[in-house]
């Protein structure tokens, strides 16, 4: 299989070129030591070995004299790699230092912001550009792979995706799903019971996608909901999932909303293994797994503009639904999502509801036909191979 190509490279090339430094934050396996052998390093330190974390855990003085003395041989501002950086926190403070003296610039890259939250680090602000790395979108993905059977039940995470063999993919995914969910984030967060925590897991990604009942949740795992609400936070914070927020509407009132959010898992292969789910499910799981879909493209798109543009889901206490909603500004692009290949304006009656309620022009359906078609004045049909024709239409 030819190399893949990252759409956020020459954005992260970008960057660099104009002398910042860089922080690269993605869930483990998205890629981002592949991306970090692209780039001309001066130095690669990864405090993913123990030896060199050791090191600097006990010494963090060292780190900064090692690129005062690179910087000194090589008669330049070195470019220097630091990956896991989370690992380590106190290297942001030493690379703060660093950056503001001139004597390096970094790519730091992580694939957890809880430690380094949880020590209330500044982020560097205005002296390093932000990057999120998410599994391989649409415009990623080979062609030979972009069946909607394979995305589904495998997510798109690189390895996975160059992996051909069905049942070598299913094992990776299982690997991932015990040695880094169910054992390195628990070890992370210092979540003592073990059994609830792995509990919780499957159940929070059997629940991907749909409204967070921590009471139901927190019922079935057997600990308390601020546990439940804990756990949610070691999700996002590990950036496994998502928090998407309920669309509110300032000034509306004909309509009372839901207030409860959704969490999605950042991949869909692990999601379906992590909730213990086979492959070829029924036409309902189906359809909720391309739901999935559709909004983690929409996410992952949204993320890759420049332009602020926010991804949420209206729902109100009547059971009314549009799966997703993208905004920029004043500009609202509701979206519905449906496993057919033909879509009729009566499944689509709840996005009339928004189109009419909010005096919004226009909305969309993501499907399965073969090509756009207009099904009324206001609401048109997409193949799911072009949703990322979606986000430019509200930039």
């Amino acid at each position: 299989m030819k190399k893949i190509c990252r759409t956020i490279q020459p954005a992260i090339m970008s960057a660099i070129e104009r002398g910042k430094s860089v922080l690269l934050l993605g869930p483990r396996q998205t890629g981002k030591s592949t991306l970090l052998e692209e780039l001309s390093l001066d130095l690669n330190v990864s405090l993913a070995r123990p030896v060199i974390r050791q090191q600097y855990e006990r010494d963090i003085e060292s780190f900064s004299q090692e690129m005062e003395a690179l910087a000194k041989k090589l008669g330049k501002v070195p470019l220097v790699a630091v990956d896991e950086v989370q690992k380590v926190p106190s290297l942001m403070d030493a690379a703060q230092d660093l950056i503001d003296r001139k004597i390096a610039q970094f790519v730091l890259t992580g694939s957890s912001a809880r430690k380094l939250r949880k020590q209330q680090l500044n982020w560097l602000p205005g002296r390093v550009v932000h990057f999120h790395l998410d599994p391989l979108t649409l415009r990623e993905l080979p062609v030979e792979y972009r069946t909607l059977e394979e995305v589904l039940n495998y997510g798109s995470l690189p390895g996975i995706v160059t992996t051909a063999d069905d049942e070598f993919r299913e094992q990776d995914l299982e690997s991932y799903v015990v040695t880094y969910l169910e054992e390195e984030v628990r070890q992370e967060a210092l979540v003592r019971q073990v059994r609830d925590f792995a509990k919780f897991v499957q159940l929070a990604a059997a629940e991907s996608g749909q409204l967070t009942n921590f009471n139901n949740i927190s019922r079935d795992v057997g600990v308390a909901q601020t546990t439940i609400a804990t756990y949610y936070q070691i999700l996002e914070d590990c950036l496994i999932a998502e928090r998407i927020e309920p669309w509110r509407h300032e000034g509306s009132v004909r309509r009372r909303l839901v207030k409860s959010c959704k969490y999605l898992f950042f991949d869909l292969g692990v999601r379906r293994v992590a909730a213990y789910e086979g492959i070829k499910p029924n036409n309902a799981i189906m359809g909720q797994w391309f739901e999935q879909f559709v909004g983690l493209e929409l996410l992952h798109l949204a993320r890759s503009k420049a332009q602020r543009i926010t991804l949420n889901f209206w729902r109100d206490l009547e059971g009314r639904e549009v799966d997703w909603v993208i905004s920029h500004d004043e500009k609202i692009l509701p979206i519905e999502v449906k496993l057919t290949d033909r879509p009729t304006l009566q499944d689509l009656r709840h996005l009339k509801a928004f189109l009419s309620d909010y005096q919004v022009a226009q909305g969309y359906v993501v499907c399965c036909c073969d090509r756009a078609r207009k099904l009324d004045d206001q609401i048109t049909a997409i193949p799911w191979q072009e949703i990322s024709d979606l986000t430019p239409l509200i930039d």
